[in-house]
């Protein structure tokens, strides 16, 4: 009787595996040691120029089979619609992601806040800060109705985000909602950041080993003594995102408009005249 017993409990054991669905993230792939690490750059406003930089870095990441894609980031914010682009792209990454606000500082205040917590690690140096990411009307004032549905809106995302990434939830809508900051230090302390690293190389140290979980499933992090490619904006998106401040794009439009009015002040194609026409097409570049 106990014979027979035996082989049945061992026959459910060997079949019970095999018809149990596979559990998310269970197997973790180690990444080879001679992986690269890309770095890329994101200082000043979020905007569309920003996006298009991370998704196609994003892409050429995987081409070049990247251990880990590391943006440094120190921005005020920027335009939502390009903030949610850059979310966007670090939740569906297929390779391993980390925003480092760095250097000692920055700041990833308002759309910085969404992209920092987006990524598979959210770093930040010492004497950085996250946070205030209440949304403002650009160039104008929003009705009162408007500015509380942008509010619940982003503190959604937010807490989204962060449910997502495992963070604090409730700290990152507050963030929204109340406009509340926090120091690295402290970020880390309530869990909305991962590491607080002096550098680059220390940061690189700290993750070492990490498990992460990517588009293509889950992945050993191998970061110490990885080599490090830095891949900064091209000379021509470096002078877009640079003239898309909204303080020089309006001193641009000054710019023209002193000029314009100097050419119609002694007509003739001179210098006044052709700086004027490039002032403004630098201008309507940065607004659009």
């Amino acid at each position: 009787m106990h014979r027979p017993v035996a082989l049945l409990l061992l026959v459910v054991a060997l079949v019970l595996p095999l018809l149990s669905p596979p559990v998310a993230g269970a197997r973790v792939v180690a990444q080879p040691a001679d992986a690269p690490v890309v770095v890329l750059t994101v200082d000043g406003v979020i905007n569309p120029l920003t996006a298009r930089y991370l998704e196609r870095s994003l892409r050429q990441a995987e081409a070049s089979n990247a251990a880990l894609v590391v943006v440094t980031l120190d921005t005020p914010g920027g335009l939502d619609a390009s903030m949610r682009a850059m979310v966007e792209a670090l939740l569906n990454a297929p390779v391993p992601t980390a925003v480092y606000v760095a250097p000692s500082g920055a700041r990833a205040a308002s759309a910085g806040m969404f992209i920092t917590i987006a990524a598979d690690v959210a770093a930040a140096a010492p004497a950085t800060n996250i946070g205030a990411a209440s949304p403002v009307a650009l160039g104008g004032t929003a009705g009162e109705t408007e500015l509380a549905k942008a509010t619940s809106d982003a503190a959604a995302l937010a807490r989204a985000i962060a449910e997502r990434r495992g963070r604090n939830a409730d700290w990152v809508e507050r963030a929204v909602v109340e406009s509340v900051s926090l120091t690295a230090r402290e970020a880390r302390d309530e869990n909305v950041i991962d590491v607080v690293a002096e550098n680059l190389d220390d940061l690189l140290r700290q993750i070492d080993g990490r498990a992460v979980d990517v588009a293509g499933g889950t992945v050993r992090l191998r970061t110490a003594g990885a080599p490090v490619e830095q891949r900064p904006m091209s000379l021509g998106e470096q002078l877009i995102h640079t003239i898309s401040d909204p303080n020089i794009a309006y001193l641009l439009l000054t710019l023209g408009t002193l000029l314009l009015l100097a050419e119609l002040a002694a007509p003739g194609l001179s210098i006044a005249g052709a700086g004027s026409a490039i002032a403004y097409i630098l201008a309507f570049m940065a607004l659009g």
